[in-house]
């Protein structure tokens, strides 16, 4: 399956590393996961990492992303990881490198790079890159195994999401082979400073449920502000407040920025990728993304959930 892309890595000394923006465990996971691979395989060859800041997850050993000019693109491979749009990826430069090359997990938008494996039977893109090590015959390390850890546990939910499957925990046992600390990969993703959790008590009495089965949460940009966090903790940390209410199959959180309007789209039941597709987004089956233009369109994004969700439930 890696063929190609393993070819390209062997063949340019130097490799440079993309990601989604705003990123996540699984896009930080496979970033850091893959840069430890290359360097500990190949140590010859010079790996960059690079893009927005890590937000809540700085935590993570390797998080800090490498600056570099311009001109070292030139001669290097570029590898986008966990992103289905370009329009997604942090750091465009990649478009200016000699070779290009994507992994990815979620469902097909685009054609990004020259090289490209997309594979949405897997649960994570970290999942994806510890199959490409296994594959290729590369060693892992406590270093690249703790990171490809970090981002199967958040993409699938702690193993709870049903994108998790006996591939999944193959892998992970891959993994737990070497000798890192799992108590510090949880303790950092869901031990919450009193603060958070106030957070998202105020979030939890904003839940608005509609008459089928859709539930959503919606912050203005004077109110966002006023919160004092990071866009990443009101929009996508605070979407699954709605994950557990009975009744509620498909949930969507708002969030106004300077940049438009966040939706975060979540299912336990549909899926509700089609939908955020239509207004410029993508993701998952249960569980996609999208950037809006205003109120006016969230709420047409809502009602669009609300008559999907009917019409599926007939």
């Amino acid at each position: 399956m890696f063929e190609d892309i393993f070819n390209a890595i062997k063949e340019n000394s130097t490799i440079i590393i993309h990601r989604h923006k705003n990123p996540d465990g699984d896009a930080l996971g496979s970033q850091i996961g893959l840069k430890a691979i290359l360097k500990e395989n190949f140590p010859d060859k010079t790996v960059y990492a690079v893009g927005d800041i890590a937000g809540r997850y700085a935590f993570m050993d390797g998080s800090a992303m490498d600056e570099i000019d311009d001109s070292i693109y030139k001669d290097a491979l570029a590898i986008v990881l966990d992103t289905s749009a370009s329009a997604l990826i942090s750091d465009e430069r990649y478009k200016t490198a000699k070779t290009t090359a994507r992994i990815d997990h979620h469902i097909f938008c685009e054609k990004i790079t020259e090289n490209e494996v997309t594979d949405t039977s897997y649960e994570s893109c970290c999942g994806l890159i510890t199959e490409f090590a296994l594959e290729c015959g590369l060693k892992l390390s406590s270093v690249s195994a703790k990171a490809l850890y970090t981002g199967m546990v958040t993409d699938s939910g702690r193993f709870r999401y049903d994108s998790t499957s006996h591939n999944t925990f193959r892998l992970a046992s891959e993994l737990m082979k070497q000798s890192f600390d799992t108590n510090s990969i949880f303790s950092n993703l869901y031990a919450d400073d009193f603060e958070f959790i106030r957070l998202r008590a105020k979030f939890i009495l904003k839940i608005c449920l509609t008459e089928y089965g859709v539930a959503y949460i919606y912050t203005d940009k004077q109110e966002a502000m006023s919160y004092g966090v990071d866009t990443f903790t009101l929009s996508r940390s605070m979407v699954n407040t709605m994950g557990d209410i009975k009744g509620i199959n498909i949930w969507v959180n708002f969030t106004e920025t300077d940049n438009g309007v966040l939706a975060e789209l979540r299912s336990n039941k549909h899926n509700i990728n089609p939908v955020a597709v239509k207004y410029g987004g993508g993701g998952h089956a249960k569980a996609s993304g999208a950037t809006l233009k205003n109120r006016e369109e969230a709420m047409n994004m809502l009602n669009d959930l609300i008559k999907y969700n009917k019409e599926e439930d007939k």
